[in-house]
C-alpha cells in the first residue's frame, strides 16, 4: 500500500477551514499554520496539528497547500525568512489554492523550484466553503504535467471537477475568467431579483420556471435563491474580497488591451456596495445595494 502523503496547510480562512476539515475527514495527517493564530481553533479540535511557521509546516509535509488572500501573502509564506523555502527539508510539491496574479505565481514558483526543487501547481477554486467541505468544489489547475499528476489524486478527493489548463499560472488565469463570470453574475442575479419583485410575479419560483432554458445556470439555481431568501448570515464570502477579485479582472483585461464594459460595471456596483459599509457582508448580499437605492429614490419622490 502506498503511504498517504503528509499534508501541510497554510491559510485557515473560510475556504481553508473547509478544506482542512475535508482532508481530516478523509484520514489525512494535516499540519497547519495561519497568520492569525486564533483561526487555528476552527480545525485543531478535529485533529490538525499546529506549526510555528510556514517553514515548520513544510518540514513536516510531503505536500504543502496554500490558501491565502493574495500574491503578497503567497510570497511571504514561500520566500520570507520563515517561509517554505527556508524549511529544513523541502516538500515535494506546493499546491496553491490562493487567488493570485498569474505572473507573480510563475515568479514565486520558479524561485521555489530553484531554491528547493519543489514542484508547483496553482489550483484556485470555485464553489464556496460548503462544496469544499463536501469535496465538490471546482479546481482550475496550472503546472507541469508531472506535478499535476502527483497532485491529482489528492485534488480528486477534494473536488468534483479538476482540470489542468496549462503550465504554471494557467490556473490563476482561468480564475480571472471565473471571477469575471461570478462577479458580474452576482450583480445580474440581484437585478433579476429586483425585476421579479418589482413586477409582482412569484420571485421564488423563477429558478424553477427558467430551468432548462437559455437563462438557466448555477448562478440562477444556487445564488438567486440565496438572494431571494435574504439568507446572508454567516457570510459564505466577503464583498471586499469579490471587489478585490473584480479589480484584478479589470487590471488583467486592461493589460491584454481589452475594454470589458460589463466587468467595469460590476466593479462599480461592488465599490458602491462596499462603500455603504458592507465590506464584510456576503457577496450575494449585493442585492441590498439595490434595495437601498430604491428606498433612496422613494424618499426623493415622496
Amino acid at each position: 500500500m502506498t503511504a498517504r502523503p503528509r499534508i501541510g496547510f497554510i491559510g485557515i480562512g473560510i475556504m481553508g477551514e473547509a478544506m482542512v476539515r475535508r482532508l481530516l475527514d478523509l484520514g489525512h495527517s494535516v499540519t497547519i499554520w495561519n497568520l492569525e493564530p486564533e483561526r487555528l481553533a476552527t480545525v485543531l479540535p478535529h485533529g490538525a496539528v499546529a506549526a510555528e511557521s510556514p517553514a515548520a509546516v513544510a518540514a513536516a509535509s510531503d505536500i504543502v497547500m496554500l490558501c491565502v488572500l493574495h500574491m503578497e501573502a503567497v510570497e511571504r509564506c514561500v520566500l520570507a525568512p520563515d517561509g517554505i523555502a527556508a524549511a529544513a527539508s523541502a516538500p515535494k510539491l506546493v499546491i496553491d489554492f490562493s487567488t493570485a496574479d498569474p505572473e507573480g505565481t510563475r515568479r514565486v514558483a520558479a524561485k521555489l523550484k530553484a531554491l528547493t526543487g519543489a514542484g508547483w501547481v496553482d489550483a484556485p477554486v470555485s464553489g464556496g466553503p460548503q462544496l469544499a467541505r463536501t469535496g465538490q468544489m471546482t479546481v482550475m489547475a496550472g503546472g507541469d504535467p508531472d506535478d499535476f499528476e502527483a497532485a491529482k489524486p489528492l485534488l480528486a478527493q477534494m473536488a468534483g471537477n479538476v482540470t489542468l489548463m496549462g503550465p504554471v499560472g494557467a490556473g490563476q488565469t482561468t480564475k480571472v475568467i471565473n471571477q469575471a463570470i461570478v462577479g458580474t453574475g452576482y450583480v445580474l442575479m440581484a437585478e433579476a431579483l429586483m425585476l421579479a419583485e418589482a413586477a409582482g410575479i412569484d420571485a421564488a419560483r423563477l429558478p424553477q420556471c427558467l430551468a432548462g432554458g437559455h437563462a438557466d445556470s448555477s448562478l440562477l439555481q444556487r445564488l438567486y435563491p440565496q438572494m431571494q431568501q435574504r439568507a446572508f448570515e454567516p457570510p459564505s464570502s466577503y464583498a471586499r474580497q469579490l471587489l478585490k477579485d473584480l479589480k484584478a479582472v479589470s487590471a488583467f483585461a486592461q493589460g491584454l488591451g481589452l475594454d470589458l464594459g460589463v466587468i467595469e460595471q460590476g466593479v462599480q456596483r461592488y465599490k458602491d456596495y462596499v462603500a455603504l459599509g458592507h465590506e464584510m457582508s456576503d457577496s450575494a448580499a449585493v442585492v441590498k445595494l439595490y434595495e437601498h437605492e430604491a428606498a433612496t429614490r422613494g424618499k426623493r419622490q415622496s
